[in-house]
């Protein structure tokens, strides 16, 4: 099971134990921990709880796998486990969470977590403002009828050869999902944040460009009046509408060298919480890109048009995390039926002896 790590104190409540009590009571053993995929070479910073039962009779330990990748998660990340692990102490000490089990350790040792450039780098690049000065991004669903090819790209990075050469999710030449949202007012917007800028910083840099674009009409002679319809709506053209205390984690221009930051479900309302690191390109990131970013294979198709897509991927558990849980799973349950085999060849020696 995966959900997200409030569940640990949900309404007061840690129903991770519950399920594990109630599971424990009908013949399985059970336990949960909290895992972030970035450790195990996914490209974003998903923290999650999972939890995993087998029958009594089959295991007798619950082992969670080992990381394969190392980053320094953002205090944000530390904060928020740490918020979720504080309802299951007692005096410091986790004795109320019987079934918790603290995560393998990735240490800095291992191989760097993969970056968002590594990731999205070789996808074909949109220009926001190009396309839709040239009329090719328009407002309207976006569906999926339309090939994008690759495109040359001078290397690609391991990930982005894992996601191209998927067994059974090849893509061929072209993408039939990089598609972007049609956001107009904010494409310039987008190219003037620096990385990790988030809405307090999208709304001050909104507000130098709106003075900018009052100083311009007044040098060509041409000065609105403050408070006037043509001054409300060119700002309006310009500036956000939302209070920059009220929704200060409402937008977030990615870092290239670093995991991207937890895919939402919302992104099938809005992606302003995924910026595309690329100044030039200055948008959303695409429905592909942000399957790149939850390990989707890039032959992996989605149903529906944008928004729904955009929603199903950030519902989803990233694959290659689901991966490296039932690599783990296959290997407890091989190693339990290989002890099992091997004390019944010891039983089968003994009683031979005896006799």
């Amino acid at each position: 099971m995966e959900n997200v790590p409030d569940v640990l104190n949900h309404g007061g409540q840690n129903l991770a134990e519950e399920i594990c009590e109630v599971l424990e009571d009908k013949g399985y053993i059970a336990g949960y921990t909290l895992l972030n995929a970035s450790y195990y070479g996914v490209p974003q910073m998903r923290e999650r709880m999972f939890l995993m039962a087998y029958r009594r009779d089959a295991v007798d330990q619950i082992v969670f796998p080992k990381p394969t990748h190392w980053v320094q998660l953002p205090s944000g990340y530390e904060g928020s486990r740490a918020v979720a692990l504080k309802f299951l102490k007692k005096d410091g000490l986790l004795e109320d969470a019987f079934d918790y089990i603290a995560p393998p350790e990735a240490k800095p040792d291992l191989s760097p977590a993969v970056t968002a450039r590594q990731a999205l780098g070789d996808l074909p690049r949109i220009d926001a403002r190009k396309e839709m000065a040239e009329g090719r991004l328009k407002r309207g669903a976006r569906r999926f009828d339309q090939l994008i090819p690759y495109g040359h790209a001078s290397k690609l990075s391991d990930y982005a050869n894992t996601m191209r050469s998927w067994p059974g999710f090849e893509a061929g030449n072209a993408l039939s999902d990089h598609v972007i949202r049609f956001l107009p007012r904010d494409y310039p917007l987008f190219a003037r944040l620096e990385p990790g800028d988030q809405y307090p910083q999208a709304f001050a840099q909104a507000k130098v460009m709106f003075e900018e674009a009052l100083q311009k009409l007044a040098a060509q002679s041409k000065p609105l009046k403050e408070g006037s319809a043509a001054y409300e709506a060119l700002r309006k053209s310009i500036v956000p509408p939302y209070d920059p205390g009220k929704f200060p984690n409402k937008w977030r221009k990615m870092w290239a060298d670093a995991p991207a930051r937890t895919l939402m479900a919302h992104l099938g309302k809005d992606s302003y919480s995924h910026i595309h690191y690329d100044h030039a390109q200055a948008r959303t990131i695409s429905v592909r890109e942000a399957a790149r970013l939850q390990s989707f294979p890039d032959g992996f198709a989605f149903s529906g048009t944008m928004n729904p897509a955009f929603r199903q991927i950030g519902n989803a558990v990233p694959p290659l995390m689901a991966k490296a849980i039932a690599t783990q799973m296959a290997a407890t349950l091989m190693q339990e039926s290989q002890e099992s085999d091997y004390g019944h060849y010891k039983a089968a020696g003994a009683l031979q002896a005896s006799a």
